[in-house]
C-alpha cells in the first residue's frame, strides 16, 4: 500500500472509531408542535418547518428561532441546492416548490400523471441539480389520496419528473452519499434504509436494504463522510456503513429529522417533535451544496 493510501485508510479508521459516548447535545429551540424538515444555509443559519403550526423558522447561532415571512403550507422536507435555492415539500398543497434568494416561488411538481401527490415528505438535491423526494401517505393523507402507491420521485435539472419506485410501504427520509452516487431512503413500515445506485443522468436503480431492524419509526436521515448513517427514529440512531448500530443519541426522544450544519459541517441539528437539538459530532457530514 502506498503512503498516501495508508494515511487515507488510517484516517478512515480513526473517524470510524469516534467515541459517541462522549457527545453532548443542547436544546436550541423549543415550544414547537411538530418539527420535521430542516436544512442548513451556507449563509450561516438553519431553517426548519413546523408542520402543525404551518410556519417556517430561522435559527441563527446563539439566538432564539425567528419566524420567517413565508408560511409554507405545512412545510415538511427542506433542502438547499448549490445556488441556495430552497426546495420545500408542502404537506397542505401536496406539492414540491422552490424559493429563490429573491423570494420568488415556483412550483416544481404537484402531480404524477394527472393525480395529486399523497403528501411530499422529504427531499434532497444533488450538486448537479437532480432532486429526489418521497411521497408517502401518513395519517390524514390516506383519506384523500389519488395515487394507489407511495412513491419516490426524481426531478431533473430541467424540471422533468419521473418515478424512481412504487412502494406499498411508506418511504420517509431521503439523502445522498457524499459522492452523490447512492441514494438512501428510510422505509418507515419495514424499519429499514434502502439504497439505490444513482447514475450521472439521475437514474436510480438496484434497490437493496442497507440497514434493518431500526427501533422506532425511521424518518429523516443523513450520512457523514465516513459513510455512517444518522437516522431519526427512537432517539437518533447511528449506524456503521455496513448497517450495524453503533450508538443512540438523544435516547428517550422521538426524533423526526436531522441536518448537518455550521461552517465546518461537523454539527448535526436534530428535530424532536417539539424541539430542535444541536449535537456537536466532530465529524463532517455529507452535503450536496
Amino acid at each position: 500500500m502506498s503512503v498516501p493510501a495508508f494515511h487515507a485508510a488510517l484516517t478512515g479508521q480513526l473517524c470510524l472509531a469516534q467515541n459517541f459516548e462522549e457527545i453532548q447535545s443542547e436544546r436550541v429551540a423549543s415550544g414547537m408542535l411538530h418539527v420535521d424538515g430542516m436544512a442548513w444555509s451556507r449563509d450561516g443559519f438553519l431553517v426548519f418547518g413546523d408542520v402543525l403550526k404551518k410556519k417556517m423558522f430561522r435559527l441563527d447561532p446563539g439566538k432564539p428561532p425567528a419566524q420567517t415571512e413565508e408560511d409554507r403550507n405545512g412545510a415538511q422536507g427542506l433542502a438547499y441546492d448549490t445556488t441556495q435555492r430552497l426546495y420545500i415539500c408542502e404537506n397542505d398543497t401536496r406539492r414540491v416548490a422552490r424559493l429563490d434568494r429573491r423570494g420568488k416561488m415556483e412550483v416544481l411538481a404537484d402531480n404524477y400523471q394527472g393525480k395529486k401527490f399523497n403528501s411530499p415528505n422529504d427531499i434532497v438535491v444533488r450538486k448537479d441539480g437532480h432532486a429526489y423526494f418521497t411521497d408517502p401517505a401518513f395519517a390524514g393523507a390516506i383519506d384523500h389520496r389519488e395515487l394507489d402507491f407511495n412513491g419516490i420521485f426524481h426531478i431533473g435539472p430541467k424540471g422533468e419528473l419521473d418515478l424512481v419506485a412504487k412502494w406499498q410501504t411508506r418511504p420517509n427520509g431521503i439523502t445522498l452519499s457524499n459522492d452523490g452516487k447512492t441514494l438512501f431512503v428510510t422505509d418507515s413500515d419495514r424499519h429499514a434504509v434502502v439504497a439505490f445506485d444513482v447514475d450521472a443522468k439521475g437514474g436510480a436503480t438496484n434497490p437493496r436494504d442497507v440497514v434493518k431492524n431500526i427501533k422506532g419509526v425511521p424518518g429523516g436521515l443523513r450520512t457523514d463522510v465516513s459513510g455512517r448513517f444518522y437516522i431519526a427514529a427512537s432517539g437518533l440512531a447511528v449506524y456503521s456503513p455496513d448497517g450495524k448500530l453503533i450508538h443512540t443519541l438523544l435516547p428517550g426522544e422521538v426524533t423526526t429529522n436531522c441536518s448537518f450544519g455550521e461552517a465546518d459541517l461537523q454539527t448535526l441539528f436534530v428535530s424532536g417533535r417539539k424541539a430542535v437539538y444541536r449535537v456537536r459530532l466532530g465529524v463532517k457530514g455529507s452535503v450536496q451544496y
